[in-house]
């Protein structure tokens, strides 16, 4: 039995992480929980699951929860995250929140030495050379749930990695990839959210409309395989099933084909390194029509190409690039911005910082806060150029 906390688990890949849990009652059990929002669906998420632990990010949540019926021991704050993170009882801990509130969590539970099952990218793109670091040092296993990662995770199995040359991440173009420029600058909100190939939530919807998705996955697949930024490569591949390459230096791909199902993701992180039967459709490969693949177009795109070069820069220019889209796509979505103005807002917040190459985790999140401020600052100002 497998015993397992969700960080995020009201969220799409927290409710599909209990989907897996459900189908899988004799291999695994969910001991904490853990919910930012929806403190509702919370409520009859723990009536079902019955953890041990339940938090919430803070005292009005937590009230909300208890006048729900909820009976089950409620822990608050950051300390209530990290004490759902480092649960005695917990094997597995699914990362499935984004923001710097659950980077101290997951170290914690490193340290503490659980098994991470991370489908928040977001924590690779801030701090992956710290997080990298001390899963080597305590000798942890960390399993990408992200699709794309998770198909070169599977790629790689009994592979050296000096015969790898290349990896190559996928991506659909997300809703907006067949626009023309004229057609993409009056895009409404509902084509941004319509994403054709998978149910998400509206932040990384909205990033994979502009391709910031891509590059994010860029950062973390550098620090997930460790493989320099020049042997990653980025391809827009329409039908959405094949969800990654790994080329060999002998020049033969190896490539994991899949439905459009987080549950896959999820369970083999959870099952790793077993295999278990799934609850998800079989791919039919007879109903195929074709496989395509493009490359990106970074001038209708600019999201990619600035996730790119933060990239390169190396250090804190990651932590900058994901708090100012944090905050853009933030305000797209409350209608305060936009869409052509995210990757406006994310440039000029960029071009304002001077990285650190070797960043403290006091340096990574007070640059974090540095460039939410700053780039909330711009919004408020109506200022982008």
């Amino acid at each position: 039995m497998k015993r397992i906390a969700i960080l995020g688990c009201t969220g799409s890949v927290g409710r599909n992480t209990l989907e897996v849990v459900a189908s899988h009652p004799e291999q695994l059990r969910v001991v904490a929980m853990a919910a930012r929002s929806r403190i509702d669906l919370l409520a009859q998420q723990v009536a079902v699951v019955r953890p041990s632990l339940v938090a919430v990010w803070d005292e009005p949540r937590a009230r909300e929860l208890e006048r729900l019926g909820c009976t089950t021991r409620i822990a608050v704050g950051p300390q209530g995250l990290v004490e759902a993170a480092t649960h005695p009882d917990v094997d597995i801990v699914v990362v499935a929140t984004a923001g710097p509130d659950a980077l101290v969590p997951v170290i914690r539970a490193i340290q503490a030495g659980k098994r991470i099952a991370l489908a928040s990218k977001e924590l690779l793109v801030m701090a992956g050379s710290l997080l990298v670091r001390l899963v080597q040092e305590h000798g942890i296993v960390l399993v990408p749930i992200d699709s794309e990662h998770a198909a070169l995770f599977q790629c790689l199995q009994g592979v050296r990695r000096e015969d790898v040359a290349r990896l190559v991440i996928t991506g659909s173009g997300g809703p907006l990839w067949g626009l023309s420029p004229s057609e993409m600058a009056g895009v409404s909100r509902e084509q941004v959210q319509a994403h054709p190939r998978w149910k998400m939530g509206p932040k990384i919807t909205v990033d994979s409309a502009t391709l910031m998705n891509k590059g994010l996955e860029v950062i973390e697949a550098q620090w997930l395989f460790e493989v320099p930024l020049e042997r990653i490569r980025v391809v827009i591949h329409p039908e959405a099933v094949v969800h990654g390459f790994v080329e060999l230096r002998d020049g033969s791909l190896l490539a994991q084909l899949s439905p459009c199902d987080m549950r896959l993701p999820i369970q083999y992180a959870l099952s790793f390194p077993e295999r278990w039967p799934a609850p998800a459709a079989r791919l039919e490969l007879t109903r195929l029509a074709g496989l395509h693949f493009e490359e990106p177009d970074l001038q209708r795109f600019p999201c990619l190409g600035l996730a790119l070069d933060a990239a390169r820069q190396g250090g804190t220019a990651c932590v900058a690039l994901n708090g100012a889209n944090d905050e853009a796509v933030a305000s797209y979505l409350e209608g305060e911005l936009a869409f052509a103005d995210i990757p406006r807002l994310i440039a000029e917040t960029l071009e304002q910082h001077a990285p650190l190459p070797h960043p403290t985790l006091d340096e990574i999140l007070a640059v974090d806060a540095w460039a939410r401020r700053t780039a909330r600052e711009r919004i408020h100002e109506g200022s982008l150029s």
